[in-house]
């Protein structure tokens, strides 16, 4: 996907992805590092949730709704949904907060409610911990998980020899889809002259603590 090149170098641009030496929370010493909450202007963040629609466009999965998890997810579905709408795919969106609200509307829910075919919108999966509470969520109410969009799927394994996203996607049985993977980032550095002296360090991690195959 062409896209996924875009969105690498616009990761760059933005210091949303960094080359160096990073301590994960696993305690791995990563040599790049990716925080999606850098993309923090209008203009970065607009261009973040285009390429979500269009990830989740390209796949052409059946979806009839977005759903954001708190708090990171809550500005992704918004904006997402503006700019699938922007393509001609008006949907509705949901999002939960983190509290109870017991005046006003009420509940833990804000937005459309929630049926039918659900993708949801989170920015990387590292736990999983989002993910599982959204699934918990929409089917309580009666709708399906379809698919989970994030930004960058870093393939690497996670306590056992699949990666976080892998134990998602067989968890739950719904694909996962990233704008950009790791597989891209390295093809990405290798043709990027700037960047290209951190491909063997980012190589060798994929190499150490990379998931076999393609997730």
């Amino acid at each position: 996907m062409d896209f996924s090149r875009d969105f690498i170098a616009l990761s760059c641009e933005k210091g949303v992805l960094r080359f160096g030496e990073f301590v994960t929370k696993a305690g791995r010493l990563s040599p790049y590092f990716f925080n999606a909450g850098l993309f923090n202007d209008g203009a970065s963040f607009g261009a973040l949730c285009d390429f979500y629609a269009r990830t989740l466009l390209s796949a052409s999965l059946p979806c009839d709704m977005l759903f954001g998890p708190a708090y990171k997810g809550i500005p992704l579905v918004a904006g997402t949904a503006m700019r699938l709408a922007e393509h001609g795919h008006n949907l509705p969106f949901c999002f939960n907060r983190k509290e109870a609200k017991d005046h006003g509307e009420g509940g833990t829910l804000v937005g459309a409610p929630l049926q039918g075919r659900v993708a949801i919108l989170d920015d990387v999966i590292s736990a999983g911990t989002s993910v599982r509470e959204s699934v918990e969520i929409i089917r309580a109410h009666g709708a399906t998980p379809s698919a989970v969009v994030i930004a960058l799927d870093r393939m690497e394994r996670g306590t056992g020899s699949l990666s976080a996203v892998q134990e998602v996607r067989d968890a739950y049985g719904i694909p996962v889809l990233a704008v950009a993977s790791l597989k891209d980032l390295i093809g990405y550095l290798a043709d990027s002259p700037a960047l290209k002296a951190n491909l063997d360090a980012v190589q060798r991690y994929r190499e150490t603590y990379g998931v076999s195959g393609d997730t």
